[in-house]
C-alpha cells in the first residue's frame, strides 16, 4: 500500500483494566482496545506492534508501539484523538511519526521494570492492584545482596515460565538493584529482553531470601540449576510495570525522558 505513514505510540495503562497486551478471543486487551480507538482516527483497522507483550495484572508506564497509517494525521489526532475513544485505564502519552523501517519490539536495545511491594502485616486496599504484598517482614540487606548475582549476562531459565516462547533463556542484565521506602520495596531490572514472567519469578526468589527462606548462595544456585522447578513460586502480577524502552540514537525517537510525576519512589 503507497504512502503509508509509520507512527511511535507511547502508552500507559492499568493492567488490572485488561487480559494483558496481546489481543485475545475471550478478553478484553489493551491491543484490542487500542486498534479499536485507532480505527476511529484512521477510517479503518490497523495492526499494532509492541515493545513488550505485558502479562495480565502488569501495568505499564512507557509502553512503546507503532503502527502504519495509509491516512495523514496530525500528532495531536494520534494522541488527544485516540485518547478519546479509550477505555479508562489506559492512554496514550506520546506520539511520533517515525522511519518506515523503525519497529518498537525489534528495535528496542533496552527494557526495564520496576516491581513495587509492600511488606504489611495487613494486605493493602487503596494500593490494591497497584503493588504486590507480602505480610513476612523483609531482610532487605541479604536481598541487596542476592540481587547483584543476576546482573551480567546468564542463562535464566529457573525463572522462565514454562510457556516462555523465546528462543534463548541467556539474557544480559545490565541493572538490578533494590531500594526501599519506608514499607514499600522498588526492585529495578534492565535488561537487553526478558523471558515470560522473569521479573515476577526473580521478585518471588528474593522475596524467600528477604523472609529467611532461602539463602543467598540458594538464590544465586538457582541461575546454575536453570531448572524452574526448583525455583519459589511465580510472584503475584500486581506491582509490576514496564517504565521504559530503550532505542538506539539512529531511531530518532524523541521519547519521553522521565516517569510521570505521580509515579511513587526513587526515580
Amino acid at each position: 500500500m503507497a504512502n503509508l505513514q509509520r507512527i511511535a505510540l507511547v502508552l500507559e495503562y492499568d493492567g488490572a483494566a485488561f487480559y494483558g497486551w496481546q489481543r485475545q478471543s475471550m478478553h478484553i486487551s489493551v491491543q484490542e482496545v487500542l486498534e479499536n480507538a485507532l480505527a476511529h482516527i484512521i477510517g479503518e483497522k490497523v495492526g499494532v506492534v509492541a515493545a513488550g507483550r505485558t502479562d495480565t495484572g502488569v501495568h505499564a508506564l512507557m509502553q512503546v508501539v507503532h503502527f502504519d497509517s495509509p491516512v495523514c494525521r496530525p500528532i495531536t489526532a494520534w494522541v488527544r484523538g485516540v485518547n478519546a475513544h479509550l477505555p479508562a485505564g489506559v492512554c496514550v502519552r506520546f506520539a511520533q511519526q517515525v522511519d518506515g523501517q523503525f519497529h518498537a519490539r525489534f528495535d528496542a536495545i533496552e527494557r526495564q521494570y520496576r516491581y513495587v511491594l509492600l511488606s504489611s502485616a495487613v494486605k493493602p486496599a487503596l494500593l490494591n492492584g497497584k503493588v504486590g504484598w507480602t505480610h513476612y517482614p523483609l531482610d532487605i540487606q541479604a536481598m541487596q545482596q542476592a540481587i547483584q548475582c543476576v546482573l551480567g549476562e546468564h542463562d535464566f531459565s529457573s525463572f522462565r515460565a514454562s510457556e516462555c516462547q523465546a528462543k534463548s533463556p541467556i539474557k544480559c542484565m545490565k541493572t538490578a538493584k533494590l531500594t526501599r521506602q519506608g514499607s514499600l520495596f522498588y526492585f529495578d531490572f534492565a535488561a537487553n529482553a526478558f523471558l515470560h514472567h522473569m521479573v515476577r519469578n526473580l521478585v518471588g526468589a528474593l522475596v524467600y531470601v528477604g523472609a529467611g527462606r532461602l539463602t543467598i548462595d540458594g538464590f544465586e544456585d538457582l541461575l546454575g540449576y536453570k531448572n524452574r522447578t526448583l525455583a519459589p513460586p511465580t510472584f503475584m502480577p500486581d506491582g509490576l510495570y514496564l517504565t521504559k524502552v530503550i532505542y538506539p540514537e539512529a531511531c530518532q525517537l524523541a521519547l519521553p525522558n522521565q516517569l510521570p510525576d505521580w509515579f511513587w519512589g526513587e526515580k
